[in-house]
This record gives structure tokens, C-alpha cells and sequence, in this order.
């Protein structure tokens, strides 16, 4: 089943999630070679693809996993928030609909 990943930055993080990106990155890259990572992305926190000082405010994963408790393992094992950029990350059962 797909699950979705919301991860909620602490404010002013911006150059712990630096750090811990190539971290990050090296995870989502793993679950997409393995053809369970449907999109991953941040939210900026300005209206621009580069929000530059403003930095983001979360990310979102939409990925596949056998079941909650393992969508729940995965995200609670994430270097941003071992490196305390997220205060918060939600997990939550998702329906592919379209396209």
C-alpha cells in the first residue's frame, strides 16, 4: 500500500536539513530503486522553487510500504529528523486515484 510522509520542519533548520541532506537523499534514492518511491519532495517556505534564506517548512513521501508500522519504522529512521530539522513527521495511509 502507499503511504504518505509529512515531515513538519522546526523553524530555523534550514542549515541542519543541509547537512543532513545527502542522508536523506541516499534513503529516497533506495526506495526508488527498488520501485516503492511514487514522488518526494519539500514545501518551500515562499512561493518559489528556490526559497533561498526562507528555506522549507516539510516534506512530503509518497512511497510503498507492506504495512503502517513499516511506513511508520522507515520515516521514524529519517536523518532530518535524527538531526532535528523535522519537530514532527505524520504517516498516513494513501490511495493512488489519478493518473
Amino acid at each position: 500500500m502507499w503511504y504518505a510522509i509529512i515531515g513538519h520542519d522546526r523553524p530555523g533548520t534550514l542549515e541542519l536539513r543541509k547537512a543532513s541532506r545527502t542522508a536523506h537523499l541516499e534513503r529516497l534514492q533506495s526506495l526508488k530503486l527498488d520501485g516503492k518511491l511514487l514522488l518526494a519532495g519539500p514545501f518551500p517556505a515562499i512561493d518559489s522553487e528556490d526559497p533561498g534564506a526562507a528555506g522549507f517548512t516539510g516534506s512530503l513521501i509518497l512511497a510503498e510500504f507492506d504495512s503502517l508500522v513499516a511506513a511508520r519504522a522507515w520515516a521514524d529512521a529519517d536523518p532530518y529528523l535524527a538531526a532535528g530539522v523535522y519537530e514532527r513527521v505524520d504517516v498516513r495511509p494513501f490511495r493512488k486515484v489519478l493518473p
